[in-house]
Protein backbone atom coordinates (compact mmCIF):
# COMPACT_ATOMS: atom_id res chain seq x y z
CA UNK A 1 0.00 0.00 0.00
CA UNK A 2 1.44 3.56 -1.13
CA UNK A 3 1.18 6.79 0.92
CA UNK A 4 -1.17 8.07 -1.57
CA UNK A 5 -3.66 4.91 -0.96
CA UNK A 6 -3.65 6.25 2.81
CA UNK A 7 -4.51 9.63 2.21
CA UNK A 8 -7.84 10.68 3.70
CA UNK A 9 -10.95 9.86 1.47
CA UNK A 10 -12.12 13.41 0.72
CA UNK A 11 -8.78 14.13 -0.64
CA UNK A 12 -8.30 10.83 -2.85
CA UNK A 13 -12.33 11.38 -3.94
CA UNK A 14 -10.84 14.55 -5.53
CA UNK A 15 -8.60 12.53 -7.42
CA UNK A 16 -11.31 10.92 -9.35
CA UNK A 17 -12.06 12.23 -12.99
CA UNK A 18 -14.94 13.96 -13.35
CA UNK A 19 -17.60 13.41 -15.82
CA UNK A 20 -15.55 16.11 -18.35
CA UNK A 21 -12.20 14.68 -18.03
CA UNK A 22 -13.75 11.52 -18.76
CA UNK A 23 -15.85 12.17 -21.80
CA UNK A 24 -12.93 14.63 -22.84
CA UNK A 25 -11.83 12.23 -25.47
CA UNK A 26 -15.15 11.31 -27.55
CA UNK A 27 -15.80 15.10 -27.57
CA UNK A 28 -12.69 15.11 -29.50
CA UNK A 29 -13.86 12.19 -31.68
CA UNK A 30 -17.11 14.06 -32.25
CA UNK A 31 -15.51 17.11 -33.59
CA UNK A 32 -13.06 15.55 -35.48
CA UNK A 33 -15.49 13.69 -37.03
CA UNK A 34 -18.42 16.42 -37.38
CA UNK A 35 -15.27 18.56 -39.01
CA UNK A 36 -13.83 15.60 -41.34
CA UNK A 37 -17.41 14.89 -42.16
CA UNK A 38 -18.32 19.00 -43.19
CA UNK A 39 -15.31 18.80 -45.40
CA UNK A 40 -15.87 15.61 -47.00
CA UNK A 41 -19.41 16.99 -48.11
CA UNK A 42 -18.00 20.17 -49.20
CA UNK A 43 -15.71 18.26 -51.66
CA UNK A 44 -17.86 16.16 -52.63
CA UNK A 45 -20.85 18.88 -53.45
CA UNK A 46 -17.91 20.51 -55.35
CA UNK A 47 -16.57 17.80 -57.12
CA UNK A 48 -18.95 15.22 -57.29
CA UNK A 49 -16.40 12.37 -56.80
CA UNK A 50 -16.79 9.75 -53.87
CA UNK A 51 -13.46 8.87 -53.78
CA UNK A 52 -11.93 12.58 -53.23
CA UNK A 53 -14.59 13.61 -51.08
CA UNK A 54 -13.76 10.44 -48.95
CA UNK A 55 -9.70 11.04 -48.71
CA UNK A 56 -10.81 14.89 -47.90
CA UNK A 57 -12.74 13.14 -45.22
CA UNK A 58 -10.55 11.58 -43.69
CA UNK A 59 -7.72 13.83 -43.85
CA UNK A 60 -9.93 16.92 -42.69
CA UNK A 61 -10.72 14.40 -39.58
CA UNK A 62 -6.73 13.22 -38.56
CA UNK A 63 -5.97 16.61 -38.91
CA UNK A 64 -8.42 18.12 -37.01
CA UNK A 65 -8.20 15.29 -34.07
CA UNK A 66 -4.32 15.29 -33.82
CA UNK A 67 -4.15 19.32 -33.75
CA UNK A 68 -7.32 19.23 -30.87
CA UNK A 69 -5.33 16.68 -29.26
CA UNK A 70 -2.03 19.18 -29.13
CA UNK A 71 -4.31 22.11 -27.74
CA UNK A 72 -5.98 19.98 -25.22
CA UNK A 73 -2.12 18.80 -23.87
CA UNK A 74 -1.08 22.73 -24.20
CA UNK A 75 -3.58 24.03 -21.18
CA UNK A 76 -1.91 24.78 -18.22
CA UNK A 77 -2.79 21.89 -15.17
CA UNK A 78 -4.24 22.69 -12.13
CA UNK A 79 -2.82 23.05 -8.67
CA UNK A 80 -3.98 19.70 -7.72
CA UNK A 81 -2.75 17.85 -10.51
CA UNK A 82 0.86 19.80 -9.97
CA UNK A 83 0.57 18.46 -6.47
CA UNK A 84 -0.16 14.87 -7.79
CA UNK A 85 2.72 14.84 -10.22
CA UNK A 86 5.00 16.09 -7.74
CA UNK A 87 3.92 12.98 -5.40
CA UNK A 88 3.96 10.12 -8.47
CA UNK A 89 7.33 11.68 -8.94
CA UNK A 90 8.50 11.51 -5.17
CA UNK A 91 7.02 7.73 -4.94
CA UNK A 92 9.05 6.33 -7.88
CA UNK A 93 11.73 8.69 -6.70
CA UNK A 94 11.65 6.10 -3.32
CA UNK A 95 10.93 2.92 -5.73
CA UNK A 96 13.85 3.69 -7.69
CA UNK A 97 16.29 4.48 -4.44
CA UNK A 98 14.84 1.32 -3.04
CA UNK A 99 15.54 -0.92 -5.90
CA UNK A 100 19.34 0.43 -5.70
CA UNK A 101 19.75 -0.40 -1.78
CA UNK A 102 17.92 -4.06 -3.00
CA UNK A 103 15.35 -3.38 -0.54
CA UNK A 104 11.39 -2.86 -1.11
CA UNK A 105 10.08 0.47 -0.91
CA UNK A 106 7.79 -0.39 2.24
CA UNK A 107 11.00 -1.02 4.23
CA UNK A 108 11.00 -4.86 4.09
CA UNK A 109 14.17 -6.81 2.70
CA UNK A 110 13.76 -7.96 -0.34
CA UNK A 111 11.78 -12.03 -0.82
CA UNK A 112 14.04 -14.54 -2.43
CA UNK A 113 13.48 -14.79 -6.21
CA UNK A 114 14.32 -17.86 -8.84
CA UNK A 115 17.09 -16.74 -10.43
CA UNK A 116 17.72 -17.22 -14.15
CA UNK A 117 20.70 -19.76 -15.22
Amino acid sequence: MTKRDKKDPSVTSSLEPTRRDRFLPAELLGISGGLGVFVGLIVLIATREFILAGVALGIAFILSLVLMALFALAFKPTASEVEDIHEQDVEAEAKRAAAADGTRPDGDAPQDRPRGH
